[in-house]
């Protein structure tokens, strides 16, 4: 069925949500869905003023300006026209009704909510278009989705693969893309002390043998050259675990 299933006021600077509307629906596509508009709020600075993300069974449209932004998720088939219509009169009621300062100072999730009840209204009236009256509203913005269409979003603007959400990277350029070092744990830094430790004491040892080579003795040569070679494995090691 064609038809508006959620919707949600947020700010834009940080994603903070101000309203939304109630939900009823259970269905695991749109709990899905509503993950991913939770990822989009997050980055609608970002974004373009208008953009549609189209998701398996359901789309997700929003419109963001003077740093707000209203965000649907709606079923595959709903027109797109009436999608942005629906949209728009959230963002006339809500700026007439809320100045800047007051949304720029808010701290609490759905600082709004007496909000929630226009949003259901108007997706309820939304949700029957033959009783919609803007058939002129409707109009215009065929023609100004027409004359700027939404910009269309995929999952690798969102930064997911195998449906997680992980932040977006950029693409790498060269023969091998660039690697994110992790941090090192408490195992690997007392790992890398024991190891310098030992290539301390293997050079200290390796010194006192050298007093030794005047003798020219071939064991004491051996020696020194073991006591080397073990202090060069353990800076080797620790410059591997540790490469700054």
């Amino acid at each position: 069925m064609s038809m508006v299933l959620f919707a949600s006021v947020v700010r834009v600077r940080d994603g903070l949500p101000l309203s939304a509307s109630t939900d009823y629906e259970q269905n695991k596509g749109i709990q899905e869905s509503k993950k991913l508009l939770k990822v989009l709020s997050k980055k609608l600075g970002n974004l373009p003023d208008r953009c549609t993300l189209k998701a398996v069974q359901y789309n997700i449209h929003f419109i963001s300006s003077l740093g707000v932004g209203y965000m649907m998720i709606c079923s595959e088939n709903y027109p797109n026209v009436l999608a942005f219509c629906f949209l728009d009169e959230l963002q006339r009621e809500f700026i007439t009704l809320y100045d800047t300062l007051r949304i720029n100072t808010a701290v609490r999730p759905y600082s709004f909510i007496e909000f929630d009840n226009f949003i259901q209204k108007t997706k309820q009236r939304y949700n029957n278009p033959r009783s919609l009256s803007t058939r002129i509203n409707l109009a215009d913005m065929q023609t100004e989705i027409k004359l700027r269409p939404s910009h269309q979003l995929t999952m690798l603007d969102l930064g997911t693969a195998n449906g997680n959400v992980h932040a977006h990277s950029a693409p790498y350029k060269g023969i091998a893309p660039n690697q994110r070092l992790e941090p090192m744990t408490l195992p690997g830094i007392i790992s890398c002390l024991l190891s310098l430790l030992c290539a301390a004491l293997n050079l200290i040892r390796g010194f006192h043998a050298m007093e030794n080579i005047l003798q020219d003795d071939e064991d004491e040569l051996n020696n020194v050259a073991v006591f080397f070679l073990g202090t060069a494995a353990c800076l080797y090691q620790d410059l591997r675990t540790y490469p700054g």
